[in-house]
């Protein structure tokens, strides 16, 4: 498609030199996709052309429409709507351009000249708490826009910085140190994740008990948070642990491992998975030194308590803490580390941090503090922030336990899949695994496609009785459209039908037929458009746009029972392609499209 977008800039620019003998370069033409009301695939907008050209805008569009119509094969018609020029594309070109696409080989990256190493980092959980809703769009997000990165062509590495070390960290391990009596995820039968999550939460209760002991003694509210008893204790463990105390170490590995082992469960049953993982506990030392070196070359400064600081006020920001008056590490102090790992690890051009836009001033100050330490790889962060989700009764809190579990809600979605499936009876021949299977992919796709078909940058509510509707403007709409086209092909293949015949003389194209082309030549762009702007959104409404408009024309033309063997054979082939761009464009997604229902 944007090799024919070329094109036609090219016969503009010609058609402006004769029918008006001015010269206009071909790039300096402003061309759109034609509004769909009206016949035609691409629009020049000729107001920009009346002060050059001398005339008006409706008298250009017909001057030259006639002059392309004319003289130019690929243009076989045209109209003008007031400024606009739509020009409609002959039949011939968008068959030799619907040639040249299932001759394209799967997976073929779509070359952009974009950064080409790039590292995204999502997920980064907390280890005091199982995975929630929010974090599924975390992984979702970050899964999906490495793969559209990675099909520009860029060498892509999936991290995931798991912020296994603090204060929040401290207070699930002191809570478990007494409440626990030694619990284990195997004697509790829960996963080690949900167990970590529950001390978590214990510690939340207990802690505002004390709270609110403390001000009816008549300590006043901001000084009774301080200095309740298990605040004090857990900033006491937090030192211990930083001082390397055996004891307080070998609880934070043991509820460590049990977390990750819940973690990892949970990414499985996602499908999302990671090439690096970065550790705070193993980055906070290396950002200590970044302090240092701050403080020596003068760009941060010593407060009296000996807590260290960095004054922003320049960058439009404020002072920003880097390291407590007790020597312990806040999330700055990790997160600088963390940059320099990276770019030890990968030289990255461009490092992607999925992370909530609740976090942007913080990666504002991140960025800034690169720069004022000088490092190369300062502008190659870029946040993609992200709005949170909210639910029906409001805002999710952990601390609460007021969170949409993500194992809970896979649990749902998948069974929602299955009885929505079993109701339309679409899985007769399957096996009992197979059947699973299906649900699986099925409920997960509804769930995924549901966080991902809003922009990101969107804050989103979270319905969840719209996220596992099968119906609509959903992820198993798309589903089902690649499953029967592939019992389509497999018809077909019985059949005899040869789908990989040249199809350049097969005559006039149905208008369903030229829209179906059309959108499938749209695939580049869409890519394009996603990497620029980080956003798996358009890529998720081009594969509902594609399925829509497959339906429409499996609606209004045969296929397998059309006469004409030629004009068959061409439409298995539109099939066939427009499975491969549904499943290309779902890989990008994370979703898996089934072959059969």
């Amino acid at each position: 498609m944007q090799q024919l977008e070329q094109d036609i800039r090219a016969a503009l620019s010609a058609a402006i030199q004769q029918a008006f003998s001015v010269t206009v370069a071909a790039d300096q033409l402003v061309i759109q996709p034609t509004r769909k009301e009206f016949a035609g695939s691409f629009t020049l907008v000729t107001f920009s052309l009346t002060k050059t050209l001398g005339k008006g805008p409706e008298q250009i569009g017909q001057a030259l429409g006639e002059w392309l119509t004319g003289n130019e094969p690929r243009i076989s018609g045209f109209n003008v709507v007031k400024g606009f020029l739509n020009l409609e594309v002959a039949d011939q070109e968008w068959l030799r351009l619907f040639q040249g696409l299932v001759q394209q080989p799967d997976g073929a990256p779509v070359r952009t000249g974009g950064p080409q190493d790039v590292v995204v980092e999502y997920s980064s959980p907390n280890t005091n708490k199982p995975l929630h809703l929010g974090h599924l769009r975390n992984n979702f997000l970050g899964y999906s826009v490495a793969g559209i990165l990675g099909a520009t062509g860029a060498t892509v590495t999936k991290a995931n910085l798991v912020n296994d070390r603090g204060i929040h960290i401290c207070k699930s391990m002191l809570a478990y140190q007494q409440y626990g009596h030694g619990e284990t995820p195997q004697s509790a039968g829960i996963k080690g994740d949900h167990l970590a999550g529950k001390y978590y939460v214990l510690f939340e209760k207990h802690y505002r008990e004390q709270v609110k002991q403390l001000e009816a003694e008549g300590v006043a509210a901001d000084v009774a948070k301080r200095q309740a008893p298990m605040m004090l204790e857990a900033q006491d463990m937090l030192r211990a642990w930083e001082a390397n105390d055996e004891a307080v170490v070998n609880l934070w590995k043991q509820m460590n491992g049990w977390v990750y082992e819940g973690f990892n469960e949970t990414y499985t049953t996602i499908g999302v998975d990671f090439d690096k993982y970065y550790y705070e506990s193993g980055t906070y030392l290396l950002g200590k030194e970044r302090v240092e070196e701050g403080l020596q070359k003068g760009v941060f400064f010593k407060k009296e308590d000996g807590s260290v600081w960095v004054d922003l006020k320049e960058e439009g920001l404020d002072e920003k803490l880097l390291l407590r008056a007790d020597g312990t590490s806040v999330y700055i102090t990790q997160d600088l580390g963390t940059a320099e790992l990276k770019y030890q690890d990968f030289g990255y051009d461009l490092s992607v941090y999925v992370i909530a836009d609740e976090q942007n001033y913080h990666m504002q100050v991140l960025k800034a503090v690169l720069k004022k330490l000088g490092k190369p790889y300062a502008d190659a962060i870029y946040h993609l922030s992200y709005g949170m989700v909210d639910l029906p009764s409001g805002k999710m809190k952990s601390r609460e336990g007021t969170v949409v579990d993500a194992d809970e809600l896979v649990r749902e979605v998948v069974e929602a899949a299955k009885a929505a499936t079993l109701e339309k009876g679409k899985i007769e021949g399957l096996t009992e695994d197979e059947q699973a299977q299906l649900f699986h992919t099925l409920g997960l796709g509804a769930l995924k496609y549901y966080l991902l078909k809003v922009d990101p940058k969107k804050r989103m509510l979270f319905n969840p009785e719209e996220s596992v509707s099968l119906e609509g403007h959903t992820g198993p709409f798309i589903q089902y459209s690649h499953a029967r086209i592939a019992q389509l092909r497999r018809k077909a293949e019985q059949m005899g039908v040869n789908s990989t015949a040249d199809f350049l003389s097969i005559g006039d194209l149905q208008k369903s037929e030229r829209e179906m082309i059309e959108e499938l030549a749209r695939y580049a762009n869409v890519v394009t458009e996603a990497a620029r702007t980080f956003s798996p959104a358009i890529v998720a409404q081009y594969a509902y746009d594609l399925a829509k408009a497959y339906n429409r024309f499996y609606a209004e033309v045969q296929v397998l029972a059309e006469p004409d063997e030629a004009k068959r054979a061409f439409r298995v082939a539109l099939s066939t392609q427009t499975g491969r761009a549904i499943k290309a464009s779902m890989k990008l997604l994370g979703i898996e499209v089934p072959e059969r229902m």
